[in-house]
């Protein structure tokens, strides 16, 4: 049987081109995540492929567009962190990440033009809760098409380095 095996998932944007930015968030090799949807050189560059998927802004949130850079870049770090990919969750070089870039997600947005009050409470609504999102989480059940199809036989995708 030709199946089609997938995931459903709460995303709401989907980037149209390939993307990079400079984080100045370094790591000691270039690592990806996402099958390469998502990859940060050493020197610190996030790279983002064309088709890669983001939630936006996330909790009580308002999706604006001095927000959606900062959110993009934010959720390739969290997707990195929750693979356990820049540390074991928790532990301090995980926790340095994570603050590392939910200060980049704060500091992008104001290079967007959000107030001073709104970055300060994204930043700090970030630190208190946002530890979750970061953890590694249940995977999500894998689906499979047409009906009567096994979904033993799809492989989910795996966090690997380049």
């Amino acid at each position: 049987m030709d199946q089609i095996c997938y995931r459903k998932g709460d995303y709401k944007y989907t980037l149209l081109h390939d993307w990079s930015y400079p984080t100045g968030i370094t790591y000691d090799r270039d690592v990806e995540v996402g099958g390469g949807w998502v990859r940060l050189t050493r020197d610190g560059t996030m790279h983002l492929r064309k088709h890669y998927h983001w939630d936006g802004p996330s909790g009580p949130a308002i999706d604006t567009q001095n927000f959606m850079r900062g959110s993009l870049v934010h959720d390739g770090f969290y997707q990195m962190l929750r693979a356990g990919i820049l540390g074991t969750p928790g532990d301090a070089q995980w926790k340095r990440y994570r603050k590392a870039s939910d200060k980049l997600l704060r500091e992008m947005c104001k290079k967007d033009g959000m107030s001073f009050f709104r970055r300060a409470w994204v930043y700090r609504a970030l630190r208190w809760f946002g530890g979750e999102a970061a953890m590694p989480g249940d995977a999500e059940e894998i689906r499979c098409a047409p009906a009567g199809c096994d979904p033993q036989r799809c492989e989910p995708p795996t966090a690997h380095s380049a």
